[in-house]
């Protein structure tokens, strides 16, 4: 068994990131080359240059939704949802803070509308109706909120139009998401007519990303970990490329974690790439064989977070962990509006 202290490394406050960078590729990319150890510095813009010709880039096209509803109790109390699986006809799990106080059944306000609290599901979660669809589109629109994580802190709570553009990618297009994945807010359209320039080939697919995602481990042993299951879609044509690339000897970079479980979930008896969609609760711990993956873009992540395992996984434990103490060192910034590294 593998504890998750060996995951945890110290990372002063001021280095989480709380505004991003004012351009999205000018954020800073650390390089790790996970055979030798080696790192260097540059900025997001350089990435072009760090792939090969022969590369395929991978993109999460998830759009992030306006997930957070903020309500209110019939006798008083605010309440928080958390929009995070749509169940179809209104309905959907949601996180709710302080569900242990709130009975099913309970209908609860927002603005001019209600939502009454169903049954506990799975992951302290709980279903949540809204009175039709009609509904559902009206309160998202004109209530709903960028779900931002709650490391990023703003006064009173408000958002600002900022956040609502850049807690979201440029080839973001099928919304599904509570959660930005977050290594694809570098981009520019500019910077990816750049890759494809160099001869590099950029397909897309979708993984929703849901809080499991970002669920602190609380188990004092990573195996006893269990990922929630996020819907994903794997193209035809992201499929046949990812395909080729690895049969000609490419190399598939993926941008996220996201897009690194996805793949890896969806290889068939033949070890290629299928095409189709499901829902993975992929999640990779050091041992794991990573069968299409050959170099990542990632942010830099949580202690103790199941991102950490899967990039240590990747890479190794202490050149990982290296890289991480570099990157404190030269103060790069951390978590969602924060910088990346590129692990080949």
């Amino acid at each position: 068994m593998t504890s998750i202290d060996l995951f945890d490394f110290q990372l002063p406050s001021q280095l989480i990131a709380q505004r991003p960078a004012d351009q999205r590729d000018a954020s800073r990319l650390m390089t790790l080359d996970r055979r030798s150890g080696a790192i260097g510095h540059h900025s997001f813009d350089a990435l072009p240059g760090l792939l090969h010709p022969s590369d395929t880039l991978v993109l999460n096209n998830t759009k992030v939704i306006p997930a957070r509803i903020l309500a209110t109790r019939r006798w008083g109390g605010r309440v928080e949802i958390l929009l995070v699986r749509d169940l179809g006809g209104g309905r959907w799990k949601a996180m709710v803070k302080g569900l242990a106080k709130l009975k099913e059944g309970e209908w609860l306000q927002t603005g001019d509308y209600r939502v009454r609290l169903g049954v506990r599901v799975e992951g302290g979660m709980v279903e949540i109706s809204f009175g039709s669809q009609k509904e559902e589109r009206e309160v998202m629109a004109a209530l709903g909120q960028t779900p931002l994580p709650p490391y990023i802190i703003r006064p009173d709570g408000q958002l600002d139009k900022e956040d609502t553009e850049r807690y979201q990618t440029i080839f973001a297009k099928t919304p599904g998401s509570c959660a930005a994945p977050t290594a694809g807010l570098h981009f520019t359209s500019s910077l990816l007519e750049s890759i494809r320039n160099h001869g590099v080939k950029v397909v897309e697919m979708t993984l929703h990303v849901g809080p499991g995602t970002f669920r602190p481990v609380k188990c004092l042993h990573i195996e006893d970990h269990r990922m929630d299951p996020e819907y994903y879609e794997i193209p035809e044509r992201t499929a046949r490329i990812v395909n080729q690339t690895m049969a000609d000897g490419g190399r598939v970079v993926t941008v996220g974690s996201t897009a690194t479980r996805a793949l890896e979930s969806s290889i068939g008896p033949d070890g290629r790439l299928t095409p189709g969609h499901g829902e993975t609760s992929l999640y990779i711990t050091p041992g794991f064989q990573f069968r299409i993956t050959g170099g990542i873009v990632t942010n830099f992540h949580l202690p103790r977070s199941t991102l950490l395992v899967m990039v240590s996984s990747f890479a190794g434990r202490e050149r990982t962990l290296a890289a991480y103490a570099e990157a404190v060192k030269e103060k790069y910034r951390f978590f969602s509006y924060g910088d990346a590294i590129f692990i080949v």
